[in-house]
């Protein structure tokens, strides 16, 4: 037996194998295990402290060692890291280890941050209740954001579809069970995968059980975060991936659909099937960071008729020869979903410009471009009056 089989035969029956451990992890942590420490992965953090699970159980550990200036590089929930062995009081989370993909939205501080929500990911499952009207910008966004994989410091796994992340989105319609005429299930499922080209879409009643054998199929293999709004349903069905009611669930409002914070924090479990779930808090802003990748991915066909146009930096818009405008106007593109791209587009700019310079300079010179086009406009307008 060669040298990489017995890496990958000590990984796979390592205690940690069910939590995601594997031989690309074990090389990261080699320097750290001739120190002493101990590896291990966060399921939960709690003001400057996190739970971590470890070859000889969970432990709690302070997170004062790596508290870093870059709000990108503090402890969250999916990180792998090294700890203080047995023993050490007080324990103290040593590292972490290089992330291989992030799920990170932007805050609302005014200091133009991004919070990483959660790391080490394989599959985005973004849900989606069929109790409430379809918000299809919404889903959007989230995919935009999964496709991107901001804050990624190793080379990233790479999926079937080869997204860019290295995470592998989902979108998951819950409470299907609220939708009982088939037809229209079929057609929202249409709606949805017209905006999320090239994404699996599911429709699951966690209630009923409808659809989670194929989710938990598509989930068993590394690590899932469930994402979405409160009252998506994601507690429901993470205690359905579960076997057991592990996360707390409430009832969603009957006025709305919307429901309550039931979950607070987020909280990495293990699989009974094989794999690791991260459940979230609902987010009600989901704000882009560092995606224009991202929004490329989930505007490909955008993208491809850009392609086209005449001019390459075609804002298409008024410019002539616009092969996306005209699919516009032929009906082969919906208008929603290129003003969705536009919006998107420029939201992204707008929060990459705040910390790059040569970005902010390109901006005013095309509103300059643009200011000046309109003045143009209207005094050829009034010459011709």
């Amino acid at each position: 037996m060669n040298l990489s089989s017995l890496s990958a035969s000590s990984a796979s029956s390592h205690p940690l194998a069910s939590y995601g451990w594997d031989e690309g992890w074990e090389a990261e942590f080699a320097p750290y295990a001739e120190q002493g420490l101990l590896p291990g992965r966060v399921v939960r953090v709690d003001r400057g402290q996190c739970d971590v699970v470890t070859p000889v159980g969970t432990v709690r550990a302070d997170t004062e060692f790596v508290v870093p200036r870059d709000p990108m590089k503090v402890v969250c929930t999916g990180d792998w890291v090294a700890v203080d062995p047995e023993g050490s009081d007080p324990r103290y989370v040593r590292t972490l280890l290089p992330r291989r993909t992030a799920f990170v939205r932007s805050t609302s501080s005014k200091r133009s941050e991004g919070q990483v929500l959660a790391t080490n990911i394989d599959h985005v499952v973004i849900c989606v209740s069929l109790a409430v009207d379809l918000d299809l910008g919404r889903i959007e966004r989230f995919l935009a954001l999964a496709m991107s994989g901001s804050g990624g410091e190793a080379p990233l796994h790479t999926s079937a579809l080869s997204w860019e992340s290295g995470a592998q989105p989902l979108v998951v319609l819950t409470k299907a069970d609220l939708v009982p005429d088939a037809v229209t299930r079929a057609h929202l499922v249409q709606d949805v995968e017209l905006s999320a080209p090239g994404v699996t879409v599911l429709t699951v009643s966690a209630v009923e059980g409808d659809g989670l054998d194929v989710l938990v199929g598509l989930v068993s293999g590394g690590t899932s975060v469930l994402l979405g709004q409160s009252g998506a349903g994601k507690s429901t069905l993470a205690n359905a991936l579960l076997g057991e009611d592990v996360m707390e669930v409430q009832a969603a409002r009957d006025v709305d659909g919307k429901g309550r914070h039931t979950t607070t924090t987020r909280n990495l479990l293990a699989l009974p099937g094989g794999g690791v779930l991260i459940d979230t808090p609902g987010l009600r802003g989901v704000g882009l960071w560092d995606a224009e990748s991202g929004v490329g991915q989930v505007f490909s066909e955008i993208e491809e008729l850009a392609e086209r146009c005449r001019f390459h930096d075609c804002a298409h818009d008024a410019e002539p020869g616009c092969a996306v405008r005209e699919a516009v106007e032929s009906g082969e593109l919906p208008h929603r979903r290129l003003e969705s791209y536009r919006k998107l587009m420029r939201e992204n700019q707008w929060i990459v410009a705040k910390t790059d310079a040569r970005v902010r300079a390109e901006l005013r010179r095309e509103w300059k471009r643009r200011g000046a086009a309109g003045r143009a406009a209207m005094e050829l307008k009034r010459g011709r009056r």
